[in-house]
């Protein structure tokens, strides 16, 4: 399995720029989300926001992510937000293979 560090800098750069606006707003609003994105927290013990392009909602990847969400926590999120229940690794490795579609 080939590591293809320029798709994981470029999911870097897009997940990053998100972090940018969200350390501008308060964590739990809305604000401050740029339009074409949400905002998702991802972490196991500490929880670190994210934006992510909405065209990733249609990915099958991403919508087993929401899945396990749904699983997790149903509609009571407690950060506010949508929160993943995953570790921020996976979530930068399989944010950067969806770039790549």
């Amino acid at each position: 399995m080939a590591i293809r560090l320029p798709s994981i800098m470029h999911a870097k750069q897009i997940l990053r720029r998100g972090s940018l606006f969200a350390n501008r707003s308060a964590s739990t609003s809305a604000v401050g989300v740029p339009k074409g994105f949400l905002a998702v927290y991802v972490g196991e013990s500490e929880k670190k926001r994210y934006m992510v392009p909405i065209s990733f909602l249609s990915k099958p990847s991403f919508q087993e992510l929401l899945s396990k969400a749904e699983e997790e926590f149903g509609f009571d999120h407690p950060m506010g937000g949508l929160t993943i229940p995953c570790r921020e690794e996976i979530f930068i490795n399989l944010t950067s293979r969806l770039n790549d579609m």
